[in-house]
């Protein structure tokens, strides 16, 4: 059936509208610049947890094979702006994912991303709750954020710690809580990704608005390290949840140079020895840390996600003008 209306009511376009309003309010009080950035590049995201979709150009200025990425987050461009002395900055646009479909995603969705130079990464979160509280506020009042350690967070809805369990000990623990595994799952990371879905995330269905922070370093290729109060090396990442929803994943950016490339090269190597397709390194980001990133922390909030959480929708499609199967 060809069906050309929208999946939305015209209330939740209105809520969106209404949204990006909102938003564009809270940082033009804070003196943050927008700027747009291109949605497609040269380079491609290496991180094995994402896929990204490319197309074929074919005129002058791009890459000798003419293939050019759509991106998965503006953070590249952005990062090199910050570079050239932007100072804060934030922006809206689309982002896209190869086969990320289903009830709380579509291959092309709205992302909010901003950077603010010389904030601390609990100094962003507390601007992220605030941004949050104020745009949900027409609508309902989460209460105030929780902050809960990564590690925690799996010590008290998983029962097992994430730190000192090897993959095995990962594999048990999920059998023991009925968590069904796809077939040939294998490595710490991705059997840690199923517990977190299956098991930590919807223990935090009912608990409101919560920041998980310091992640294992293998699992944030773009944040700063640092020690947790017990001496253990992690990463200065946050993720906020709403309800047991992914809302916004932020950072303390890596500004090392030489690290993010040995970062990005040993994820190429885990693409490639699982078979992935291989994406080229974004050279002119690298140029750019060279050249020298501000001291900052950054973050992503997705839009589509939040709106859901505002207007109750139990599915993605309900707060989209036209999803995939419309588009």
């Amino acid at each position: 059936m060809n069906e050309w209306r929208p999946a939305a009511p015209l209330s939740a376009l209105r809520a969106r509208a209404e949204m990006l309003e909102g938003l564009r309010a809270f940082f033009r009080e804070r003196g943050v610049l927008e700027v747009e950035t291109p949605v497609l590049s040269a380079a491609a995201l290496t991180d094995p947890a994402i896929e990204s979709l490319s197309t074929l150009y074919r005129g002058p200025g791009g890459p000798a094979d003419g293939r050019l990425w759509l991106h998965t987050s503006p953070e590249f461009p952005m990062k090199r702006l910050l570079a050239a002395g932007s100072g804060p900055i934030f922006q809206v646009c689309r982002v896209f994912r190869d086969g990320e479909a289903g009830r709380r995603h579509n291959p092309e969705f709205s992302l909010l991303e901003w950077y603010r130079p010389g904030l601390s990464m609990e100094a962003l979160m507390a601007e992220v709750e605030a941004l949050v509280r104020a745009l949900l506020a027409p609508y309902r009042d989460p209460g105030p954020a929780r902050r809960l350690s990564w590690r925690q967070a799996f010590l008290d809805h998983a029962g097992i710690d994430p730190f000192a369990a090897d993959e095995s000990m990962l594999r048990r623990r999920a059998a023991a809580l009925g968590v069904a595994a796809p077939e040939g799952l294998s490595g710490r990371d991705p059997w840690l990704d199923l517990l977190l879905t299956a098991v930590v995330e919807p223990g935090l269905a009912k608990e409101g608005l919560v920041f998980l922070y310091h992640y294992p370093p293998s699992q944030a290729a773009l944040a700063r390290l640092v020690r947790d109060a017990e001496g253990r090396r992690v990463a200065e990442r946050f993720e906020l949840y709403l309800d047991g929803l992914e809302l916004a994943n932020g950072f303390h950016e890596l500004a090392d140079a030489a690290e993010q490339r040995r970062r990005f090269e040993a994820e190429q190597a885990r693409r490639r020895a699982s078979g992935q397709e291989v994406p080229p390194l974004d050279e002119r980001l690298l140029a750019a840390l060279e050249a020298g990133l501000p001291d900052c922390c950054g973050v992503a909030l997705g839009l589509d996600r939040l709106l859901m959480a505002a207007l109750g929708a139990e599915c993605i499609e309900q707060v989209l003008a036209f999803p995939i199967d419309r588009a």
